[in-house]
């Protein structure tokens, strides 16, 4: 069992289980100010693709608040991965799914609670395919799995851990996608000071710092994440946050080019693939053109609650960090404009360049991918 003995470090694997297995409402999520940039697209349906947001953490408050940036970014359907366990939050989330007239899906959440049990493996999957027959399109499997879960005997359990291949056996067998978030950017496994380009993100959250803990390194958690995908090749997996590997686009074609079950997802990462050269990411995005799904990483929850908009900072995000977060992300994809912010300024100092993606190329990223890998039943525009 591949695993890392757990020190005794209650605080971080509490903190980490706490914000997992929250589902009911979403965190008041902050960035700093920034300038406007330009409008959104037309909002003429007939002018634009079909927009499926796969990576959004939607309070079952949020729903109405969500609908209405849904019409002010044109974007038609969002898949909510906060959806929860079917004990504890999915039947909130689905009914909030329900009263979205067909604009949201909801992934379960691994079951994290289960973990202590001996034979975790088992619960896991039983939990999946309650959810499975609840209403539930996928599983979402947070970070905390391979960085902050430990199993019955107090190690950390890891992502290709044999015992939880239960689960995605379930999956394969129900198929549900895996969304997967497995670790977290290089730079946060770095000293928190000037030399870290993330100083400012890892100052308003101290605890996404894995610096000087006792957990996998960034190239273990990927390589046991590599081997999950393998062990599971009836299994489909989305590899959020650019494959986890944003900073290393080659590692990522590598990956996509060795496992056709293998996708990934946008989400959160525009400013780190921005700051690529925009032939390599353009030729990268045409190569991949049917394994890459459009994500954002934005949380809602209702008004006053401010929107989460692929990180936050110390001061709460409004209308201008909103306008920035969609119109430099559609920015990016559709035009070849160069040295421009890019959407999450807290995510460092620097400039990305667009890389123009032809028609063709968006509509599968921006939906069609999204509808075949979730097995989406929507209307077309």
């Amino acid at each position: 069992m591949a695993s890392v003995t757990e020190k005794k470090r209650p605080w971080r694997v509490l903190a980490l289980l706490a914000l997992t297995l929250l589902v009911g409402s979403w965190f008041a999520f902050r960035s700093p100010p920034s300038a406007t940039l330009p409008p959104a697209p037309s909002s003429s349906r007939a002018e634009r693709p079909f927009i499926i947001d796969v990576h959004v953490h939607l309070g079952p408050d949020g729903v109405d608040r969500l609908g209405r940036l849904m019409e002010r970014w044109h974007f038609d359907h969002a898949v909510n991965l906060s959806g929860g366990v079917p004990q504890r939050g999915l039947p909130e989330q689905l009914a909030a799914a329900r009263s979205s007239k067909g604009r949201v899906t909801v992934f379960t959440s691994l079951d994290y609670a289960a973990a202590r049990f001996p034979d975790y493996g088992a619960r896991m999957a039983a939990s999946l395919r309650r959810a499975h027959a609840m209403g539930a399109r996928g599983l979402k499997i947070a970070k905390l799995l391979g960085l902050g879960l430990p199993g019955p005997e107090g190690a950390l359990l890891a992502v290709d851990d044999p015992g939880l291949d239960a689960v995605f056996e379930a999956a394969a067998e129900l198929e549900m996608p895996v969304a997967i978030h497995s670790g977290d950017p290089r730079a946060f496994w770095l000293p928190t000071d000037d030399k870290n380009e993330r100083k400012d993100e890892l100052e308003a959250h101290p605890g996404w710092s894995q610096y000087g803990q006792e957990v996998p390194s960034f190239d273990q958690i990927l390589a046991q994440l590599e081997r999950r995908v393998a062990r599971h090749p009836k299994t489909r997996f989305i590899s959020v946050h650019f494959g986890n590997a944003a900073e290393d686009p080659d590692r990522v074609a590598g990956w996509l080019r060795k496992y056709p079950n293998l996708y990934i997802d946008t989400a959160a990462r525009i400013p780190e693939i921005g700051r690529h050269p925009p032939e390599k990411i353009r030729a990268f995005f045409v190569e991949f053109q049917d394994r890459i799904l459009y994500g954002s990483d934005l949380g809602v929850s209702a008004e006053p609650e401010p929107l989460f908009l692929g990180s936050e900072g110390k001061t709460p995000a409004g209308a201008k960090e909103e306008d920035r977060f969609f119109s430099a992300t559609r920015r990016y994809f559709e035009t070849n404009d160069r040295d421009f912010d890019h959407p999450t300024p807290i995510q460092g100092n620097w400039k990305i360049s667009g890389i123009d993606l032809p028609e063709e190329v968006l509509r599968k990223i921006y939906g069609e991918n999204a509808r075949r890998v979730i097995r989406l039943d929507l209307p077309r525009p």
